[in-house]
Formats: structure tokens, C-alpha cells, sequence
């Protein structure tokens, strides 16, 4: 089990994952979003190269249209 903070929330995890598996579980498309993990944004190419480990702190923040 592991433990990360996401937007602000204490979540527990079976183990490890890779953040776009996790957005995945979360039903999140990855095209919709930015993220900060552990304090650096990540580049959208990186997405299927970054796990998430006990400890990590991950910022999610959808884009939203408007006018």
C-alpha cells in the first residue's frame, strides 16, 4: 500500500502506478489536464514514462473553455 497526496488529499494505492494508468482509473483524459508532480509540471510526452510512489505529491488541474 501506498500513499500519495492528490490536490491536497491523502489516497491509497495498491502500489505504484503509472500516472496515465492513474488518470485512467480516474476516467481523467490525459489531453484534458496538467499535472505537477512533486513540485515539477510534467510534459504531456512524459505522462506514460512517470510512476507514482508512496509519497509523491501530484497536482491534477483540468483545462476549462470559456468565455
Amino acid at each position: 500500500m501506498i500513499g500519495l497526496q492528490v490536490n491536497g488529499k491523502l489516497i491509497e494505492l495498491d502500489g505504484p502506478i503509472l500516472l496515465t494508468d492513474y488518470l485512467d482509473k480516474l476516467g481523467i483524459t490525459p489531453r484534458g489536464v496538467a499535472v505537477e508532480h512533486n513540485g515539477m509540471i510534467i510534459e504531456r510526452d512524459a505522462y506514460p514514462t512517470t510512476t507514482l510512489h508512496d509519497g509523491d505529491v501530484v497536482e491534477i488541474v483540468r483545462m476549462v473553455g470559456g468565455g
